[in-house]
């Protein structure tokens, strides 16, 4: 049994620390948010993510994860620290890193014996480089400590299976020893080991986000193109998915990418590109495509009603992915403001996230399930594409509706059976102009 530090009880954080004691370690979970670790000490977890409330119960119960806001007791006798606080976006689109300074002064100040330091969050090129030198800097007398950067690949929603069973796990550092300690770590996930220097493993996380998030703007690309042509993307996508080359995943046409990790991850790289005197032309066409999905599908609600001004509209969904209430940088946010911004008034609904939207979104009515926020609008929008709005009850909501008009911006229903429902139905990218 390993003893592991983990600081911060964000989505990673808090999945890192539930995953490592199921695998029979002793972890102590560390936040300075001190409403935070009291809630997890009277079992509230402070985040959504399906099966981590009975994970965080079930080990906290056994004895192997506890919470605490004191770096002294999380350190003492720690074998290895893994800093897993938040680093969003900065003014220009660098990443923040004042949380993971602040981690690893504290980590300096009040380590008592030799620690593995392990860079969970997702940092720029060069900060394991850095985060070894505000240690060493920082400690009140030298102790012997490694820097290791072990970038997480964790999706939300299905995060803990993605933790337990990853399709490999990236170790970077100058100190090959400590890099093949945490290796033993992860050896239970029985997933192939990468192991590199600090810079490259920091890079490989920037990477794989940055391509993933291409591929999702350039299907978008293809969908406005098939929009004019008279195409379907989803058989578009399904035709070239089969290419072993190219693959099925992340060719899902839609509102485009958000959350807490491709938006920062993918500006942080084209910021690092040009600080260095490169041009992220690719980079920079990504994000543009992906905001510009965005703007277009308020174009296209205000088309299909002739305009926005007095008109009332539900949105379904409002988390940035379904199985999730993280509102991070979801599609969400600008759909509403910019349907307010044309006149509209906008309603909507979401299984998981309305909390969190109450702040984020005030002047949104929030209702409390889809069928009485369908009442009385003028036309519905799919915005997050859970499961329950593929069961809904079509023939009720087009009834409760004052015009059957629905946008599919999820691509969650089939066109031909809307339109036999009597719907005036538009989805992204399948063969508009064909059909007007």
């Amino acid at each position: 049994m390993k003893r592991i530090c983990v600081i911060g009880v964000g989505y990673v954080g808090l999945v890192t620390s539930a995953c490592f004691a199921d695998l029979g370690n002793h972890i102590i979970a560390l936040d300075i948010n001190e409403k935070r670790i009291e809630g997890l000490k009277n079992n509230i977890m402070p985040i959504y993510e399906p099966g981590l409330d009975e994970l965080v119960r079930r080990n906290v119960k056994a004895g192997r994860l506890s919470f605490t806001t004191s770096f002294k007791e999380a350190l003492q006798g720690a074998e290895y620290a893994f800093i897993a606080v938040g680093t969003p976006s900065a003014v220009n689109g660098e990443a923040d890193l004042q949380y993971v300074a602040a981690a690893a002064r504290s980590i300096a100040e009040n380590m008592t014996a030799p620690l593995v330091v392990v860079n969970k969050s997702t940092v720029p090129v060069g900060t394991g480089d850095w985060v070894a030198d505000i240690i060493s800097r920082t400690q009140p007398k030298p102790i012997p400590f490694s820097v290791v950067s072990c970038p997480e690949f964790l999706r939300e929603g299905a995060a803990i299976n993605d933790f337990l069973q990853p399709h490999r796990t990236v170790l970077g550092s100058l100190d090959r020893e400590a890099a093949e300690k945490v290796a033993q770590l992860h050896l239970p996930l029985r997933a192939p080991i990468v192991i590199t220097d600090l810079r490259t493993a920091e890079m490989i996380k920037y990477a794989s986000n940055a391509f993933l998030a291409t591929k999702i703007s350039f299907i978008n690309e293809i969908a406005n193109i098939c929009e004019a042509l008279g195409a379907d993307v989803k058989e578009v996508a399904a035709g070239m998915g089969y290419d072993k080359r190219i693959g099925s995943s992340f060719l899902d046409a839609g509102l485009g990418w958000g959350g807490s990790c491709f938006p920062k991850d993918v500006k942080a790289l084209a910021f690092m590109a040009a600080e260095k005197g490169r041009h992220p032309q690719l980079l920079n066409a990504v994000m543009e495509i992906n905001a510009d999905r965005r703007i277009q599908v308020v174009k296209s609600m205000e088309k299909m009603l002739g305009g926005l001004k007095g008109k009332t509209i539900g949105l379904l969904g409002l988390a940035f992915k379904e199985n999730t209430d993280d509102m991070r940088d979801a599609p969400s946010i600008d759909i509403a403001q910019g349907l307010v911004a044309g006149g509209a008034s906008v309603r909507a609904y979401d299984p998981i996230s309305m909390e969190v939207a109450r702040e984020l979104l005030p002047e949104v009515e929030l209702m409390d399930n889809p069928y009485k926020m369908a009442e009385g609008c003028d036309a519905l929008m799919v915005v997050t594409p859970w499961n329950e709005f593929k069961n809904l009850d079509l023939e009720r909501i087009r009834s409760l509706l004052k015009q059957p008009v629905l946008l599919d911006g999820r691509n969650i229903y089939n066109p031909e059976y809307m339109l036999s429902l009597g719907y005036t139905y538009l989805g992204i990218g399948r063969g508009h102009e064909k059909n007007d």
